[in-house]
């Protein structure tokens, strides 16, 4: 196999430097979930010239190609394509300056503050590679390119598309995330890797009244204060501290006033966990908690939850993982490793699991290696390395391009060898 990763990997320094354009070009022109019509348009394009049979406009912006040769394994390849309405604040000579309109019908700065833009530079990279060396592997590849990660509804507004009846079934799924670790290292980790999350609006009842007269209110504003305070309790006292979890609340909104005692007031929270015994548990709890906050408060209507976005927990196939593990190790060497557990979530694990089709996701790093090391030298990085969603999150070009394809390469190739190659 190792001879027909070199054979697919010859041609990478041919195609770097437009793998590098394309990627700035990208970063400069990011767009949010589901309006993805610029990006979308470039990877189908691309894909037909290369040979693959698209289709495109898979749940509204979704790109898939197929390439085929001959008999062998089916393997699909994600990546996402959407940014975030996050204002740039990196400072690079292609950074975005891009302002859109977002569901909302509010006007929002937009920035690749994710890294999705290495997942698609890497992924038209790899499927370029593969196109180029079409006799050194044997099977099916689908490059899948996905809208709407960031919102939670991608994955499944392809499969509401028809996504499982217009590609073949996949014997195995793979993605990759680069994320804030020094550029050239792969990590992959079997079972449990990135968390599910749950975000949740609850509206709290309460009675209004003059900020003169609190005893003919059921203050909502108090009622709120507590909940938050009990809510701290649902990880830290009624799970045990094996079961890694996150409870945030990241909004309170109530009044307009500050001698007025409002009717309501609302929370939003978000929960991260890692099985779906612990989820359950802890969405239980926090029903529970805020209902009897405010039955104690005497509140005039029981409390009414939302939920706003949910995501699977992304656990990989064990088996998959292991073999990833130990082509990954072979090839980059001590550059690969065991990624430690993440607390962000992901959709991917839905179109997987729609076809029943074993998976994993693995992470590259995107930090330059100086930095990082610095960084690590001082024990500062929490404080000094970006992570994703910020305003300064920028992977350094390179390595981080030529890993992620290499990665993608290595991995697929481990199925899709020829034999003998």
């Amino acid at each position: 196999m190792t001879n027909a990763v070199d054979t697919v990997l010859s041609g990478l320094a041919d195609i770097r430097d437009q793998v590098e354009e394309f990627y700035r070009d990208l970063h400069a022109h990011p767009e949010l979930g589901l309006a993805e019509t610029r990006t979308s348009a470039r990877v189908a394009e691309r894909l037909r010239d290369w040979g693959y049979d698209v289709t495109d406009g898979l749940g509204g912006t979704g790109v898939v190609g197929v390439l085929s040769r001959g008999t062998g394994p089916t393997v699909l390849l994600r990546a996402d394509m959407d940014a975030l309405p996050v204002r740039e604040a990196t400072g690079l000579p292609y950074a975005s300056t891009v302002t859109t309109t977002d569901r909302n019908g509010d006007e929002v700065p937009v920035m690749h503050a994710c890294g999705h833009d290495v997942h698609v530079s890497c992924m038209l990279g790899f499927a370029r590679l593969m196109a180029l060396a079409e006799d050194a592997w044997r099977g099916t590849l689908v490059v899948l390119f996905q809208p709407s990660e960031e919102n939670g509804d991608g994955a499944n507004a392809m499969l509401d598309d028809g996504l499982t009846d217009r590609v073949p079934r996949p014997d195995v799924a793979f993605a990759q995330h680069v994320l804030p670790y020094p550029a050239g290292y792969v990590g992959v980790r079997p079972g449990a890797f990135l968390s599910a999350a749950d975000s949740l609006r609850i509206t709290l009842y309460g009675r209004g009244a003059h900020g003169s007269m609190p005893h003919s209110s059921v203050d909502p504003i108090v009622l709120a204060a507590m909940c938050v305070l009990r809510l701290q309790t649902v990880v830290s006292r009624e799970l045990a501290p094996t079961s890694p979890a996150v409870l945030t609340i990241g909004s309170i909104r109530a009044g307009t006033s500050p001698n007025v005692i409002p009717d309501t007031a609302t929370l939003e929270l978000n929960v991260r966990s890692y099985d779906d015994t612990t989820r359950a548990q802890i969405l239980d709890a926090i029903r529970r908690c805020v209902r009897a906050e405010a039955q104690a408060s005497a509140a005039p209507r029981e409390p009414e939850f939302e939920t706003l976005t949910t995501f699977p927990p992304t656990s990989n196939d064990a088996d998959t993982a292991a073999r990833l593990d130990r082509v990954f190790r072979a090839h980059f060497g001590d550059a690969a490793t065991t990624i430690d557990l993440q607390t962000a979530s992901e959709d991917f694990s839905e179109i997987p699991d729609a076809f029943g089709t074993p998976f994993c996701y693995w992470g590259i790093g995107g930090t330059d290696p100086d930095r990082y090391a610095e960084a690590q030298r001082k024990g500062t990085v929490n404080q000094d390395i970006p992570v994703n969603h910020s305003a300064a999150f920028a992977p350094v070009v390179q390595p981080t391009l030529d890993t992620g394809i290499t990665a993608l390469v290595v991995a697929s190739m481990d199925w899709l060898a020829s034999e003998g190659s």
